[in-house]
């Protein structure tokens, strides 16, 4: 299974879900809560899938839905970003990320280092 071409329009994440035969079961969760999906065939092993997002579940900041199968592997996800500090939010996330991806680059570049002098 793979999904691609996911999108938001007027309150519902879609995507094109391409699959041999039936889709297996995967879950879509925002928030830590399970949010409800529906899947039609589109033609062939073509399949859309439709994500009605409840209004009680958008708010502040930033959110992120995860499109999963029960084993745990991601499929897609989807972010929404609201109010007025969201982005300030989204940059400092981007700056802590840099932070700590310079700081696994150090140590990665000490552990080459000593593992080359032996």
């Amino acid at each position: 299974m793979r999904l691609t071409d996911g999108r938001i329009r007027e309150g519902v994440w879609s995507a094109r879900l391409e699959s041999e035969g039936e889709p297996g079961p995967f879950a879509v969760t925002l928030r830590d809560r399970e949010v409800p999906h529906e899947v039609a065939r589109i033609e062939g092993t073509l399949w859309e899938v439709r994500v009605p997002i409840p209004p009680s579940l958008i708010g502040e900041g930033i959110q992120t839905g995860i499109v999963a199968e029960p084993g745990g592997r991601r499929l897609a996800h989807f972010t929404l970003v609201a109010g007025e500090d969201a982005g300030a939010d989204l940059r400092a996330e981007v700056d802590l990320l840099r932070a700590e991806l310079d700081l696994l680059k150090r140590a990665f570049r000490r552990h080459c280092a000593g593992t080359a002098r032996g």
